[in-house]
């Protein structure tokens, strides 16, 4: 029988590779449909108040035309696309781009108490806020304390 020893940094190594082969089947290498167009996803931040729950998306250099908000079901959905933007430079020009172009979508399920009738929408300098106002019967209430003598 033949001792073999072991090599955890081969194995890591080994391992980094894979991941890296994944990566690149994932984000592709240059071999994009189109030049700068990938999948992207804005970020977002739920909060909760009393009254409401908010929804901020971060989209900058995306048109309000380019964004379709619709609730299917117990479903929110958030779909859009950032355009590339139209200009005399060809591509080889580029000395970097970083910035991510394409279409998007988010869906975030809604809770009961979310009152799918009075959603609102604002876009304001590339944040797009939605209010999921509460139903009233989940509303918190204060309730007064009767004294008796």
């Amino acid at each position: 029988m033949a001792i073999v020893r072991r090599d955890p940094f081969r194995e890591l190594s080994l391992l980094r590779s894979q991941m890296d082969r994944i990566f690149e089947d994932l984000v592709g290498r240059g071999e994009r449909e189109e030049w700068g167009k990938v999948s992207w996803f804005p970020p977002v931040d739920i909060y909760e108040t009393e009254a409401e729950i908010v929804l901020k998306a971060e989209v900058p250099g995306v048109d309000q035309e380019d964004i379709k908000i619709k609730v299917e079901d117990d479903t929110l959905i958030l779909k859009g696309e950032k355009r590339v933007e139209k200009k005399e430079t060809k591509s080889e020009n580029f000395l970097r781009a970083e910035r991510a172009y394409g279409s998007f979508q988010r869906s975030f399920t809604l809770p009961q108490t979310v009152d799918k009738e009075g959603i609102k929408a604002n876009l304001k300098k590339g944040v797009l806020t939605l209010i999921l106002p509460k139903k009233e019967e989940v509303k918190p209430r204060q309730i007064s304390i009767q004294v008796e003598e």
